[in-house]
């Protein structure tokens, strides 16, 4: 065998998502599939949506699809919006960009707001378009909570206070698909209309359910909205949902996953997981920082706790310490996306992962700034671990 593919031990995946899968999950996967019109799984659906409610910090409902995430930002625009209707869309990253690019393909008129994929949403910018919108054309504001390609987290509660100082009706829309289950979120509190989330992050499952979280207010539009849907329409799965079944066949052994990783996340409590993560992003922040090496987020209140976008030295190529890392330690970290590609690495901190874990990747890491030539002051990892002891 290759000997650079032949590793013993576990895979490191440290992208930031799909990100880890618990053994109990996996084992819960693995289960006999059963009816998904019998009596045993409308108990476990209505278990499910339940808790998920907990998770969305929502008394609304929350729909499931068999999808990726990107069919969730689909069906979020396809079941408010109508034909030529403006969307208010800000660029944070690649992420964004490419819901833009679902909501140009379904006849919407994107507005877009340029950002430097180094800040998040700025509410005021947001104010001010909508401020200039007095006949209420524009239908929805999109943005990202955490966008995946940069680590950068916006002020979700911000933007709505400036749409609602603003006097403006759009809707809000928000992709959490990096954190949620792994960063603060709260659908109702916040004013969100529609969440979108994945299975594959903070949920610690394998890819393959899209969510999303409704309002009233999305719900009263969806009533009048014309762009054409079907396997994306909320109504029938609501009216499903309601004795615990669906409109079509759903991802059944997928929500024996679900329910596990529910259990999972309740156990430990949706407030330590999230101080859980923001320690250990504080720890990765500072191996960071010993290395003098520079965080692509440049605001510390932006600092996403779910993973750290890592900015290289002029010259070098995040691909090829990637490659001598993947190469030589048999772990995974996050490649740069669209403008930032072979400018930053991304190292993923989420789901299922915990402190020996983490100083298992920053060991990697250093060890491969080093084998790859990378230009940095060695004793990240250990700045990382005397955070991890001192915190304990």
């Amino acid at each position: 065998m290759d000997a650079l593919t032949f590793h013993e031990g576990r895979h490191f995946l440290q992208i930031p998502g799909p990100t880890n899968v618990p053994d109990r999950v996996l084992r819960a996967i693995n289960k006999p599939t059963i009816d998904h019109r019998g009596p045993e799984f409308a108990s476990l659906t209505l278990s499910v949506l339940s808790r998920l409610k907990k998770v969305f910090n929502t008394t609304g409902p929350v729909v499931m699809f068999p999808s990726s995430g990107t069919g969730a930002w689909e069906a979020a625009l396809v079941n408010t919006l109508s034909a030529g209707d403006r969307v208010l869309m800000y660029e944070t990253g690649q992420f964004a960009q490419l819901w833009r690019g679902v909501a140009e393909r379904l006849g919407l008129d994107v507005e877009w707001i340029e950002g430097d994929w180094r800040h998040g949403v700025d509410p005021a910018k947001i104010a001010e378009r909508l401020s200039a919108d007095p006949e209420g054309s524009i239908g929805a504001v999109a943005v990202v909570h955490n966008e995946t390609s940069t680590g950068v987290a916006s002020n979700i509660a911000g933007v709505r206070q400036a749409m609602n100082e603003a006097g403006h009706p759009a809707l809000l829309m928000v992709d959490t698909i990096s954190s949620l289950a792994s960063m603060d979120y709260r659908h109702d509190e916040w004013g969100v209309d529609v969440t979108v989330a994945g299975s594959q992050k903070g949920l610690m499952l394998p890819p393959g359910l899209g969510f999303n979280a409704l309002s009233d207010k999305a719900l009263q539009a969806s009533a009048s909205a014309n762009l054409r849907r079907s396997y994306w329409d909320w109504k029938p799965f609501i009216e499903a949902n309601k004795n615990g079944f669906f409109p079509y066949t759903p991802a059944t052994n997928l929500l024996f996953g679900l329910s596990e990783a529910l259990d999972i996340l309740m156990e430990e409590g949706l407030e330590a997981v999230f101080s859980r993560h923001a320690r250990l992003a504080r720890a990765t922040r500072g191996a960071l920082s010993a290395w003098r090496l520079e965080n692509l987020a440049v605001m510390p209140a932006e600092y996403s706790n779910s993973l750290t976008a890592v900015v290289m030295p002029e010259g070098h190529d995040a691909d090829k310490l990637r490659r001598v890392i993947l190469e030589r330690f048999d772990m995974s970290l996050g490649a740069g996306l669209g403008k930032v590609k072979g400018k930053i690495f991304r190292i993923g901190h989420l789901g299922h992962f915990n402190d020996l874990m983490l100083m298992g990747a920053l060991c990697g890491v250093e060890m491969g700034l080093k084998l790859a030539g990378v230009p940095h002051k060695e004793g990240g990892a250990s700045a990382a671990m005397r955070f991890l002891a001192e915190q304990g």
